[in-house]
């Protein structure tokens, strides 16, 4: 995983909750790194995973909220970071529907070896997207978050309903139907 998504969740963490949180979580953690993220690094997923189970200890927020949050909170940084890239687009569903095709090969070109969820569009027309979430990791919160913070840029609701197909959440669908 790449270190971007370390360095971001962690300056979350100590706006939402403080310095003293991101210190507890990190030391309470078994982490190979140390706790010490380059946003050009990459690490294990499962020190991800344990930041957020700690984090959720800690603060009694589910790790799928904590996720949610951390989306819509990475959104900002894609804005402020590539804003030729959202300037792409002008509808979020064409946005939302391009991601695999587009977007991701975009982040691969910044960072070549980032394990991405795969998006499979399956149904889409002017209103609405059906979309297969695919990924070990299970982070369709952090997506959703994305999602929601997709249509907010482009001035325009949503509701967005997520499906588990699997239980462990690695196949999600996502049904978004623009208001």
């Amino acid at each position: 995983m790449k270190g971007i998504v370390f360095t971001e969740f962690l300056d979350l963490v100590e706006d939402k909750f403080g310095l003293e949180t991101v210190d507890k979580i990190i030391t309470e953690s078994q982490l190979d790194s140390g706790g010490i993220y380059t946003s050009v690094g990459t690490y294990s997923f499962s020190e991800m995973l344990q930041l957020l189970q700690s984090l959720s200890k800690h603060t009694s927020v589910s790790i799928d909220n904590l996720l949610l949050v951390y989306g819509e909170h990475f959104f900002s940084i894609i804005e402020t970071s590539y804003p030729g890239l959202l300037a792409t687009y002008k509808d979020p569903i064409e946005m939302l529907s391009s991601i695999e095709n587009h977007i991701h090969i975009e982040v691969r070109k910044i960072y070549p070896d980032a394990e991405l969820p795969t998006f499979i569009v399956e149904k889409k027309d002017e209103k609405s997207l059906t979309m297969l979430y695919k990924s070990s990791r299970a982070m369709h919160h952090f997506g959703l978050g994305l999602m929601n913070k997709t249509f907010e840029h482009f001035n325009a609701t949503a509701t967005i309903a997520l499906h588990k197909i699997n239980e462990d959440g690695t196949e999600v669908r996502f049904v978004i139907n623009k208001n």
